[in-house]
């Protein structure tokens, strides 16, 4: 048996191309027995980390006082959803060349010292290694994977920052084009088709 975690971020609901895509990764990967938690950020219920928060998230749990423990109630949850999956699924849209930024959000409550990542005599090194994750991606104009894409680069980045080293990339991109509509169904086949052994 697996955890999927899937983290959706698009503001377009069911009809999001990353969505889509992130379904159909979903059925090509989830056996029988396999659990999946579902993660919405677009739901705008992830805070932006301030002072306070960033204090309480770095407060050992047992020390925290009763403010604290409620900031860093949603931080508990969300990193909590990650050190449980086996499998991560981010369907996620590039908005303005990068990552939505309820993704920046998220990632700030996540990376925590001591917790997800920790500090070595050769730098940070992340503590959720073992995991797998797959980005369904789409955007309107941007190609995935180039230079001006920021968001698929950076993500990968991050998983690997917290220990998540392998990472798949499955794009639906420049879907505003003529081709668009041939894009999403190539992506929709192939995310599909994917399963745990890719």
């Amino acid at each position: 048996m697996s955890n999927i975690l899937h983290i959706t971020a698009s503001i377009r609901g069911p009809e999001s191309v990353s969505n889509r895509i992130g379904g159909a990764l979903l059925t090509g990967l989830k056996a029988p027995d396999d659990t999946v938690t579902v993660r919405d950020l677009s739901k705008n219920d992830i805070p932006f980390v301030d002072a306070s928060r960033f204090e309480a998230n770095l407060t050992p749990a047992a020390d925290r006082t009763p403010e604290q423990a409620e900031l860093a109630a949603i931080a508990d949850t969300l990193i909590a959803e990650l050190q449980a999956a086996d499998t991560i699924v981010f369907s996620v849209p590039v908005y303005n060349f990068g990552v939505p930024a309820v993704v920046k959000a998220w990632a700030d409550l996540v990376a925590r010292a001591g917790t997800t990542f920790h500090y070595t005599e050769n730098g940070p090194a992340g503590l959720l290694e073992g995991k797998k994750a797959y980005i369904a991606a789409a955007s309107g104009g941007t190609p995935v994977g180039s230079d001006i894409d920021f968001m698929s680069s950076w993500l990968t980045f991050f998983l690997g920052f917290l220990g998540i080293s392998e990472t798949h990339v499955i794009a639906a991109d420049g879907i505003m084009g003529q081709d668009g509509p041939a894009k999403i169904e190539a992506a929709l086949e192939k995310a599909s088709k994917m399963d745990m052994a890719a």
